[in-house]
């Protein structure tokens, strides 16, 4: 299949049988997203190719044609309404297709709680999707795809902004659609979510398949060269900082309903990892060191100066950069080009006295950071929507080292992004630690702190209750640690 003249998928043979839960796995661009469109109905497949389907060929698909055979997508920009409550958009996709009839609000409460009940979570049916956060979001998007009756379910990263706990209920779910005959597709970068769940997995690279595999015979080192062609290796990295003084110091801060009593230190070059489950905290912390959410108690202070931060323009000036977990919604405009966005938090800085920033100054600075941080783009005047994932983190973390930052908060920096992408944007961060920038590094994944932080703070429930340092602890303590 080509777009273009780039080939996207070339010769793909690949089956999953029914009650069978499959994962397909690939760097961003390998050929995934273009699968699941064939699938969905979206792209047209090159003449000859053959879709088999309960043993009956298609030369191709349409979108009405694929959810009558029973193929749902749950695809990861999660296509969610923002002005509808959770329990609308939950029974929306149940009530498309059917005769003109008003849709009565119990009716559609009834239809939630019943694919809620089924995932065991709890949402609030009449809050409006666009106030919730990105994780609950992820939520109400896999409830909508339960909500029809799939026959073939394909998830396109689902839990990449889940919990554990919520992970471990979306997959007993899979487990009970399984036991019905349900075929599900997972697509995912978690090689822990995948050996749990999956029976077989199947790797592309560059749009042709490598192989297919029991999940059981793959690993993080075989699979990372599976998809990349490159052997990655996992090694912790954690130094000591004996008798630096602290960039950032954190004393007794505390929010009304978000967290408290919080104490810690951060210093320069020196990455300090944020470990926690959803609700413990921790970008509501981040927001606040970025003057964002004003504390109710406690002291910050700042290379041994008090910091009195307001606003996020106060924490530029100070020196402060923030990543944000939803780069889609307010990390990145998605449909202003690259160069746009990267100059956004500097434009006070590059316009002239005249407040008007010259176009050349503008390419100039943004082809620099394509260059330094290898973003791979179609042209600087390319919508940001139009990247991959990996891509598009790239150039959230380019807009804001543009402002030359003494502390990087940086809240789950490789969600959805693939194996290679996630290797680039740690290497990034180590580099940017050498040189003494400060990284605060929020995460729920074990790994990702364990192997790329000098320290480890856990959160849980709005308080600190634990440090662990990688090396002199493993990994398995502190997995045992948070998810206990």
């Amino acid at each position: 299949m080509k777009f273009g003249g780039s080939t996207a998928l070339h010769a793909l043979d690949w089956e999953v049988f029914p009650a069978e839960v499959h994962c397909l796995m690939g760097e961003n661009g390998s050929g995934k997203s273009t699968t699941i469109k064939v699938l969905a109905g979206i792209h047209r497949p090159e003449p000859g190719a053959v879709l088999e389907i309960d043993g009956k060929r298609h030369a191709r698909l349409t979108p009405a044609l694929s959810k009558a055979l029973g193929i749902q997508v749950i695809y990861q920009d999660l296509a969610l309404f923002p002005n509808l409550s959770v329990a609308e958009n939950i029974a929306l996709e149940a009530a498309l297709g059917s005769c003109v009839r008003r849709i009565r609000p119990a009716e559609q409460s009834k239809t939630a709680r019943s694919v809620m009940q089924a995932l065991g979570v709890t949402l609030p049916l009449e809050t409006r999707v666009g106030d919730l956060p990105i994780a609950t979001r992820q939520l109400v998007a896999i409830c909508r795809g339960m909500a029809s009756h799939a026959r073939l379910l394909i998830m396109d990263e689902p839990t990449a902004s889940l919990t554990r706990t919520e992970v471990n209920a979306l997959l007993a779910v899979v487990r009970r659609l399984k036991q019905d005959g349900v075929a599900v597709v997972f697509v995912s970068h978690k090689l822990d979510e995948v050996i749990e769940i999956a029976e077989r997995v199947t790797v592309l690279r560059d749009g042709r398949k490598r192989g297919t595999w029991p999940a059981r015979e793959l690993d993080d080192r075989k699979l990372g060269e599976l998809m990349t062609g490159l052997r990655i290796e996992h090694a912790v990295h954690a130094r000591q900082f004996p008798d630096t003084q602290p960039l950032l110091q954190v004393k007794g801060l505390s929010r009304k309903g978000e967290y408290r009593d919080l104490s810690f230190d951060v210093k320069p070059g020196e990455i300090v990892g944020l470990l926690g489950l959803l609700g413990a905290g921790r970008t509501e912390l981040a927001l606040t060191l970025f003057g964002m959410r004003a504390p109710d108690a406690g002291e910050l202070l700042f290379n041994g100066k008090v910091l009195r931060v307001r606003s996020n323009a106060q924490a530029i000036a100070a020196g402060i950069a923030y990543v944000p977990e939803d780069r889609l919604g307010i990390g990145l405009n998605m449909r202003q080009s690259v160069q746009d966005n990267m100059v956004l938090a500097v434009l006070g800085r590059m316009s002239n006295r005249w407040g008007w920033l010259p176009p050349r100054r503008r390419t100039d600075m943004a082809a620099d950071w394509c260059e330094r941080l290898r973003i791979r783009i179609p042209s600087l005047d390319a919508p940001v929507q139009q990247l991959s994932g990996g891509n598009a983190q790239r150039v959230v973390l380019a807009k804001w080292l543009a402002t030359e930052p003494r502390l990087l908060i940086l809240d789950a920096p490789t969600v959805g992004v693939d194996i290679g992408n996630k290797q680039g944007i740690y290497e990034i961060v180590h580099a940017l630690a050498h040189r003494g920038v400060a990284v605060l590094m929020i995460s729920d994944e074990v790994p990702e702190v364990f192997f790329h932080c000098d320290r480890v703070l856990h959160m849980r429930a709005g308080r600190l209750v634990g440090q662990f340092v990688p090396g002199v602890h493993t990994e398995s303590e502190i997995r045992e640690r948070v998810y206990a």
